[in-house]
């Protein structure tokens, strides 16, 4: 049976046929089992070498709320020269790599009109069941993600669809916004007016001819903030396609661009491993904070912070929570963490940024676009045909998913040669951002969904 030993310090390997651990050396009842040369658990019976290393036989070893020191340990990255990617640069002088014509509600109560007005125009509208009978941080996170939206540089133009007597009305959604481009960003309050279709539609066509005129021109790369993200893993996911894109995530860094991470829950159990990597005891004392708000909020409703892998995770070889999130941090590669980000902010500062969400796909994805990322990359082990408001770009853990459905998957990691691969996927990424459609644009799955904690009036 071919195996691959990841870390040298590690007690179990991994099976290329099934993805499942297999222990390198007899592990004792209570011995950590080590795999990426940290825990990702406790043997719950004595293991000896050559034994599968499962849910039957290892536990979680997550535990409470922690404290840290400050202790880094970052060797620095090697420096790249950058490529250049054809995009469209916007008058606050961002850049964006679409020039769609974007509907966003500012509450559920009008989603049918925006699906319509999208359906007339070609318009893409993003439902969301949001912007009424909100209180409190939650109706301030519905607001600040839909700010990140409505401002995105990828969208040439933008209609902010409301109905009139919501919470989140458009006089309050305004004032969020602050300035804003009023030939790019038009309003409409349907309950104002007679024919909402009618005048939608005439609002879009203006938008459109303001886009008309724009032309894609040669920036940077450094320019482009990349989304990290993975889904339905499996026990490849570490070992190809998240390494990969850490390879990636090291690449875009070292040429002065931003890569942010997000899934704060899937951060438990290895986020010391970011931590080593803060350049500034603030941004470290700030990725606690994340860390331990996060681990809060699941105590505060009575959930164990381990509680993650899901059926298909463990179906694929993971068995806890740590050893899931030490496969996902390795999306962060090595960079320096720069930045932690909370609902609403843009990523502003080059290297890795830590932001703020749940590992719900549909969640995370809509985070990274509305901190303003132009691109995600969406790592899968299982595979998914989901996609975000920004191009989704799904990278296979496994050849077989790739195969299986090459209409949602855009790239396969799998294969020896990791930096071969890690080529690979800036072309694709290079493409992307000249234009060319990723899967999920093609099929036209383009979805967004908003963290929600609190009560609903």
């Amino acid at each position: 049976m071919d195996t691959v030993r990841i870390n040298e310090r590690d007690n179990v390997c991994v099976s290329l046929e099934s993805g499942h651990k297999i222990a390198l050396s007899d592990i004792e009842k209570g011995e950590e089992v080590i795999k990426y040369g940290y825990p990702i658990g406790v043997a719950t019976e004595s293991i000896k070498a050559g034994d599968s290393v499962h849910s039957h036989n290892m536990k979680t070893g997550l535990g409470d709320i922690l404290s840290y020191e400050y202790e880094p340990c970052y060797s620095g990255l090697t420096p790249e020269e950058p490529f250049s990617v054809n995009a469209f640069l916007r008058e606050n002088g961002d850049v964006g790599i679409r020039n769609d014509i974007w509907i966003i509600p500012t509450v559920g109560c009008v989603n049918s009109i925006a699906k319509a007005l999208g359906e007339r125009t070609g318009a893409i509208a993003f439902s969301h069941p949001y912007g009424c009978s909100q209180l409190g941080d939650d109706m301030t996170v519905t607001q600040l993600v839909l700010r990140g939206l409505i401002t995105h540089p990828n969208a040439g133009g933008v209609l902010v669809l409301g109905l009139g007597c919501e919470n989140n009305n458009i006089g309050e959604m305004k004032k969020v916004l602050g300035g804003y481009n009023e030939k790019r960003i038009a309003f409409l309050n349907v309950q104002d007016c007679e024919d909402e279709l009618g005048e939608g539609v005439a609002l879009i066509e203006k938008l459109r001819e303001v886009t008309a005129s724009d032309e894609r021109v040669s920036v940077p790369v450094s320019r482009l903030r990349i989304g990290l993200k993975c889904g339905g893993s499996d026990g490849f996911s570490g070992i190809t396609a998240n390494a990969v894109v850490g390879r990636v995530t090291d690449r875009i860094c070292a040429m002065g661009g931003t890569a942010v991470l997000t899934e704060v829950p899937e951060m438990f159990g290895a986020e010391r491993v970011l931590f080593e990597r803060c350049v500034s005891r603030e941004v470290f004392e700030k990725g606690v904070e994340l860390i331990n708000s996060f681990k809060q909020y699941f105590k505060s409703h009575g959930q164990p912070v381990s509680e993650n892998p899901s059926p298909g995770n463990k179906a694929g070889g993971i068995t806890t929570l740590e050893e899931k999130s030490l496969g996902c941090v390795q999306k962060g590669g090595s960079a320096p963490v720069t930045d932690v980000l909370d609902y609403g902010d843009k990523a502003v500062k080059p290297g890795l940024n830590l932001l703020n969400g749940p590992g719900n796909d549909i969640v995370s994805v809509t985070n990274l676009s509305a901190a303003g990322c132009h691109i995600v990359l969406f790592t899968t082990g299982r595979g998914t045909p989901l996609g975000g408001a920004v191009p989704t770009v799904k990278i296979a853990s496994n050849d077989s998913i790739a195969s299986k459905k090459p209409h949602w998957i855009d790239f396969s990691a799998f294969g020896d040669n990791k930096d071969e691969k890690a080529d690979e996927l800036l072309d694709i990424i290079k493409r992307t951002a000249d234009g060319e459609k990723t899967k999920n644009e093609i099929l036209g799955n383009r979805e967004i969904a908003i963290f929600k904690d609190g009560v609903t009036l």
